[in-house]
C-alpha cells in the first residue's frame, strides 16, 4: 500500500517557473482575448451557455465519482433538489445553482474566507450536508485523505484554520502580482491540496477557479467549461496536481496543464460562436436572394427551398428526415418525392448545400456555410437561369 503523502505549508503560495509557462500563458491569453472580442448576438451565446454549464456541472460531478446517465443529468439541471433522489443528481443540481450564483456576484466582491465558505455551503447543501457541515472548516482530529497516491489534507483544527487564512491572505496580496489566469489556477491547486472541508473540496476548488476566470473576462455570457476538460483529462489532471505537491508546491506543471485547458475550451466556444455568425450570414443571404425572385412560380419554389435550408441550418439531415419535416409543403404536389429531390438538386447546383453518404448508404445533406462568401446576386440569377429543366435533373449518386 502506498504511503500517504502529508500536507506541508508552502514557503511561497504562488511559485512557478515563468519561462516554462510563457508559451502556454501567451496562447491561453490570446484565446481569451479572441473569445471576448468576437461579435455575437446574446441569444446565440445564451443557448451555448446552457450547454457549457451542463458540461461544467457534469465534469465537476463526475470527477468526484458521480454516476448518472444523460437523462438523469438533464433532470438534475431542470428539477429542484426536492425532486431528485440520487446523491449524484443532487450534487449536479447543487453545482448548477452554485455556478449560477457565482455568475451573478458583484465583480468587486473580494475572494475572502466568507466567500469561499459561501461557495462551499452552496456546493454541498441538499447533496452532502448530511455528513459535511456546510462552510465549516475541519476541526481537530477530523482529517481527509484523497487522490492516488493517497494525499492527506492539512491537519484539522488550528493548522486547517491557519492554512485557510494564509491562502485567502495570499489571494488578496501575492496573487495580485501575477497574471489573472495564473491566479485562478493557483487558487484551484492550493485549495484542493489543503482540502479544508470534510467533503466537496474538489467541487469548491473548481468553482473558485471559475469565479477567478470570470473576473478575467470569461463572464456569465462567455463561460468556459474547465471541469469538462479536467474530467476528459482526469488521469493527467490528478497526476499534475500530485506532481505539484511532490515538487514542494511548484505550480509549473499544473499551470501548463490548466493553461492548455483554458486555450482549448476558449477555442471550442469561439468556434461555436463563429459557426453561429456564419449561420446568421447564411440566413441573411438566403432571404435576400430568394425573395428577389419575381415570378409567382419561382416564389412558391423558393419558399419550399427556404424551408429546406432553414431545417439544414438547424442540423444536418437525411433525405427521409427532410421528407418527414417538410411533408406539408409537398403533399399537394402531383409528385412530392420528385419535387423535394428537384429542390435539393437546385440547392446543390446553387452551391448552398452539399451531401455525402457517411455510412455508404443513406444520403446526408448539410448547408455550406461558406456559400454567402462565394455567391453574388448576379451569379445567383445566372445559375437559376441556367438550371436544367426538372425532367433532366438527376439525384446525386
Amino acid at each position: 500500500m502506498a504511503e500517504t503523502i502529508k500536507y506541508f505549508f508552502p514557503d511561497n503560495w504562488i511559485r512557478y517557473d515563468g519561462s516554462k509557462i510563457l508559451n502556454a500563458l501567451t496562447k491561453a491569453n490570446a484565446a481569451v482575448l479572441s473569445l471576448t472580442k468576437i461579435p455575437y448576438q446574446r441569444s446565440w451565446v445564451d443557448q451555448l451557455q446552457v450547454a457549457q454549464l451542463k458540461r461544467e456541472v457534469a465534469g465537476t460531478s463526475r470527477i468526484e465519482g458521480a454516476d448518472f446517465t444523460d437523462k438523469e443529468l438533464d433532470a438534475a439541471m431542470s428539477a429542484t433538489l426536492e425532486q431528485l433522489y440520487t446523491r449524484s443528481q443532487k450534487q449536479a443540481a447543487a453545482a448548477k445553482a452554485t455556478y449560477q450564483w457565482i455568475a451573478a456576484l458583484p465583480r468587486d466582491r473580494p475572494v475572502n474566507e466568507q466567500l469561499i465558505r459561501d461557495i462551499h455551503t452552496r456546493i454541498i447543501t441538499g447533496a452532502d450536508d448530511d455528513h459535511c457541515p456546510p462552510g465549516k472548516l475541519r476541526e481537530q482530529n477530523i482529517n481527509v485523505n484523497f487522490g492516488v497516491p493517497p494525499h492527506r489534507g492539512v491537519e484539522g483544527g488550528a493548522e486547517c484554520e491557519r492554512a485557510f487564512g494564509e491562502l485567502c491572505r495570499a489571494v488578496r496580496q501575492e496573487f495580485r502580482e501575477h497574471d489573472a489566469l495564473v491566479q485562478a489556477l493557483a487558487l484551484h491547486y492550493h485549495f484542493a491540496a489543503m482540502h479544508p472541508f470534510e467533503d466537496g473540496n474538489g467541487r469548491t476548488a473548481r468553482a473558485l477557479e471559475s469565479l477567478m476566470l470570470q473576473r478575467q473576462g470569461l463572464s456569465d455570457t462567455l463561460f468556459i467549461a474547465m471541469s469538462n476538460y479536467y474530467y476528459e483529462e482526469k488521469i493527467n489532471y490528478l497526476k499534475t496536481l500530485a506532481a505539484v505537491r511532490a515538487s514542494s508546491h511548484d505550480l509549473t506543471t499544473f499551470l501548463n496543464f490548466g493553461l492548455r485547458g483554458v486555450e482549448l475550451q476558449c477555442s471550442k466556444l469561439f468556434d461555436e460562436i463563429k459557426k453561429n455568425v456564419a449561420k446568421a450570414l447564411f440566413r441573411n443571404t438566403m432571404f435576400d436572394l430568394f425573395e428577389k425572385l419575381k415570378s409567382d412560380r419561382k416564389r412558391v419554389i423558393a419558399k419550399r427551398q427556404i424551408a429546406l435550408l432553414k431545417l439544414l441550418l438547424d442540423a444536418d439531415s437525411s433525405l427521409m428526415e427532410l421528407v418527414d419535416k417538410t411533408v406539408a409543403s409537398y403533399t399537394k404536389l402531383k409528385n412530392p418525392a420528385k419535387a423535394i429531390i428537384r429542390d435539393l438538386n437546385y440547392l446543390i447546383e446553387l452551391g448552398a448545400i452539399s451531401w455525402d453518404r457517411p455510412d455508404g448508404k443513406s444520403y446526408r445533406f448539410f448547408v455550406r456555410l461558406e456559400w454567402p462568401t462565394q455567391i453574388t446576386e448576379s451569379k445567383f440569377f445566372k445559375t437559376i437561369k441556367e438550371l436544367p429543366k426538372s425532367k433532366t435533373l438527376r439525384f446525386p449518386t
